[in-house]
């Protein structure tokens, strides 16, 4: 039978309804389309794309099992490595892991590998009523710092070998970043609260709106009997430009525009924690945030929406996938452009002007690629006497985040680099002994996967170490 070149296509949503709801974007495959799209994968000998995944799944296995129509039996084999399958199969960056490394990828298009694990995970959570069972009590208790992606995983992979687990979250609803970074419409809450009740199932207890550093220290959690603590507590403290006007009304962080809406419910209707809906944003930045909080802001209500990004489309750091639904959603991108002040109102004459003190432009200037820099993106340079401005009135700054410095000022014997990430050596281990972390605590902010690699990575570390100590 000959092999399709291209993989099937994704059912959607049409753009213009979508633009203006928070349903999920992405419909899912079919069983049809998924039993299509699983006969393309070549069941490689050497699996490459299980090299390309950072929590090892057996993808070929997997995709198998959906040949033959076993999606229960594709889903176990998922959940042996990954305890997040319906998340993962939403918002990891497929493309440059698992199938960037697809055999069928050199001549055609590679499968459709992480369709295919929503798929699956989706089609269990709809058809399977089996709860799973918590493991016998090895003993010892494991304290984890944070429930997002790297925190769940940890605690999910030392559940299951019969650890008593539990996660603190500083916020009230457990997930971390998948939701209150990730909107509605790209990963719905309901999916995070299932894998979470999963987790529960297992055995692990999830205490919310504790602090760790403040309500608790870590030195306090190894007074409380916990052996070992992790520490995913994940970078959520915003980088601004430090240009003129940022602190203007109007103007917000990427994290507090996403946290107000999708866990404060900011777009409903006389919502409790509101947000100042303008009617033109600008966006600046280009990665996946930059994508979720441009696409929010029009759900909203505004009527224009700006990215404005420092360097062309080619460089542009977001998911191919994502930029594509945004533009077509109307969202209008200003690329190798950088903004260099933002105005606002000031009216002297009236101090009572309801105006006064709000965003009313964003001065930018246009930008050319010279020389690489030392990740080899050409670093974009100003161009002289190119300034114009966009006529705005709310601007998200979308540049990135960095570790809370908190957990790293109130523990003892950690130390952390230049950028505030949490040191750690090739096992998640920190300068303290029984003391672990990763994601994007270590690293800065990256992506879901990366997090989740890592937790899994330290879970096994923790269990070695605390084997030893029996």
């Amino acid at each position: 039978m000959a092999i399709n070149p291209k993989k099937h296509e994704m059912p959607t949503q049409n753009a213009a309804e979508r633009a203006k709801n928070f349903r999920e974007v992405a419909l899912g495959y079919t069983e049809e389309i998924a039993v299509a799209e699983a006969q393309r994968c070549l069941n490689c000998k050497n699996r490459p794309c299980v090299e390309g995944c950072p929590v090892n799944i057996n993808i070929p296995d997997f995709i198998t099992k959906i040949k033959e129509k076993d999606y229960e039996g594709a889903y176990k084999v998922i959940y042996g490595s990954s305890s997040l399958p319906a998340v993962c199969g939403r918002v990891c960056p497929q493309e440059t892991q698992c199938e960037s490394k697809c055999t069928l990828g050199i001549k055609f298009e590679p499968v459709g590998i992480g369709r295919l694990e929503r798929f699956v995970a989706d089609y269990h959570n709809a058809h399977s009523s089996e709860i799973p069972e918590a493991e016998k009590s090895n003993g010892h208790k494991v304290a984890v710092v944070g429930s997002g992606p790297s925190g769940l995983t940890c605690a999910g992979d030392l559940a299951k070998k019969g650890y008593k687990v539990t996660v603190y979250e500083a916020l009230h609803t457990a997930g971390g970043v998948l939701v209150y970074g990730i909107p509605e419409f790209r990963l719905p809450k309901s999916i995070v609260a299932k894998e979470v009740n999963t987790l529960k199932a297992l055995g692990v207890d999830v205490e919310t709106n504790v602090v760790i550093g403040k309500t608790l220290t870590v030195d306090e959690l190894f007074d409380m009997g916990y052996k070992a603590v992790f520490i995913g507590s994940g970078a959520g403290l915003p980088n601004f430009m430090g240009i003129k006007g940022e602190s203007y009304k109007g103007v917000y962080s990427a994290n507090e525009f996403l946290t107000r809406s999708n866990l404060m419910k900011a777009y409903k209707d006389n919502p409790d924690t509101p947000i100042m809906k303008g009617c033109k944003f600008a966006v600046v930045g280009g990665g996946n945030v930059a994508m979720d909080a441009a696409r929010t802001a029009l759900r909203l209500g505004a009527e224009k929406v700006y990215i404005v990004y420092r360097r062309s489309m080619e460089e542009l750091p977001a998911r191919r996938e994502e930029v594509e639904h945004a533009e077509e959603e109307g969202i209008e991108f200003k690329l190798l452009c950088n903004p260099v002040e933002i105005f606002g109102y000031d009216n002297p004459e009236n101090p009572r002007d309801p105006k006064n003190g709000f965003v009313c432009g964003i001065k930018c200037i246009r930008m050319e690629l010279g020389e690489p820099d030392n990740k080899g993106r050409r670093r974009p340079v100003p161009v002289e006497g190119s300034e114009f401005t966009l006529d705005v009135d709310s601007v998200i700054m979308a540049i990135g985040t960095s570790p809370n410095p908190l957990i790293k000022d109130t523990t003892s014997g950690l130390q952390v680099n230049a950028h505030g990430g949490i040191i750690v050596d090739e096992n998640g281990l920190t300068t303290r002994s029984g003391v672990y972390a990763g994601g994007d605590a270590v690293t800065g902010a990256a992506t879901v996967i990366s997090a989740m690699g890592a937790g899994k990575l330290a879970a096994k570390a923790i269990d070695e170490y605390l084997s030893k100590k029996n």
